[in-house]
């Protein structure tokens, strides 16, 4: 994925500093875009091992509508127990237990969980349940779907994960808060516009994530996968990790990964987790590195 270095040299060559919410830092740089070919393999990052596991369990959460940390923690996934165990430290129930303890509460206590695991309407919500007037909602990923079967030579075949009236409700606002499908030829391609861009932890994770909702909606169209194309607006690199980056600039890409389905499935809310089969995956090491909250 010579796509992905050449994105973080870029902003390194090319941003300027700036202060973030997090007051850690960044550099960073306005719009760039990527574009990788899904069938010259699936775009997961060789230049460092990345943890498909949580990738593919997010993206079931998101394609649950759920937005409680309880499945993810469950299923050993703990890319987002940073904000509500924030959020836990400043309520007055907290007495001082450590993330894994908050953790452990979240998996064992299902009060707990829906008090202090709830994100609020994040991506799940928006993509199953956005609000509309006079109490309904709209499950955008089905309509999405449907029209894409039925119509799709439309050029609204868009989900939006930005509804400006909840976003102070959110534990984190979408970053990722946009995308639209394109089918030519019996081949079905997705653009996602990204409003922030962690270049080094969050981009790789992204990357996977909807290249595969891709090919799984592709999958349930009866359709070939074509390109996912990510539009990155705030590009940035937090200060912390600069090393990391640098580390990771001196690695080669490794031939992709092939990913494939274990069964013939029908409807997007069908997948488990088994059904992902990952084949000839052989990245370089981790490289860790510690997310900005």
């Amino acid at each position: 994925m010579k796509q992905y270095l050449d994105f973080l040299q870029h902003i390194l060559d090319h941003g300027s500093l700036k202060d973030d919410r997090t007051n850690t830092g960044t550099i960073s740089c306005f719009g760039y875009q990527m574009r990788f070919n899904l069938q010259e393999g699936f775009p997961l990052l060789t230049t460092k091992k990345v943890h498909l596991k949580s990738i593919i369990h997010e993206l079931l959460w998101f394609i649950k509508g759920d937005t409680n940390i309880k499945y993810l923690v469950e299923h050993g996934v703990r890319i987002w127990n940073d904000w509500p165990y924030a959020a836990y430290q400043k309520h007055p129930e907290y007495q001082g237990e450590t993330m894994d303890e908050f953790i452990e509460k979240i998996k064992s206590d299902d009060e707990f969980a829906k008090k202090h695991g709830a994100l609020g309407p994040v991506y799940g919500h928006q993509w199953r349940h956005f609000e509309a007037d006079h109490g309904k909602s709209i499950d955008q990923l089905a309509w999405v779907i449907s029209e894409i079967k039925q119509n799709p030579d439309s050029r609204r075949l868009i989900v939006n994960s930005w509804q400006a009236a909840t976003i102070d409700e959110m534990a984190l606002p979408p970053c990722h808060l946009l995308f639209q499908f394109y089918v030519q030829d019996g081949t079905l391609s997705c653009q996602l516009y990204q409003r922030s861009a962690d270049a080094f932890l969050g981009v790789p994770f992204n990357i996977a994530s909807y290249a595969l909702l891709t090919m799984m909606i592709a999958k349930v169209c009866s359709l070939k996968v074509g390109d996912f194309i990510h539009t990155i607006g705030d590009a940035h690199i937090y200060l912390n990790l600069v090393d990391q980056v640098k580390t990771q600039l001196m690695r080669t890409p490794k031939a992709l990964p092939s990913l494939r389905f274990a069964r013939n499935i029908q409807s997007i809310d069908d997948f488990t987790y088994d059904d992902f089969i990952l084949e000839d995956y052989h990245p370089d090491a981790v490289i860790k590195g510690k997310v900005a909250v």
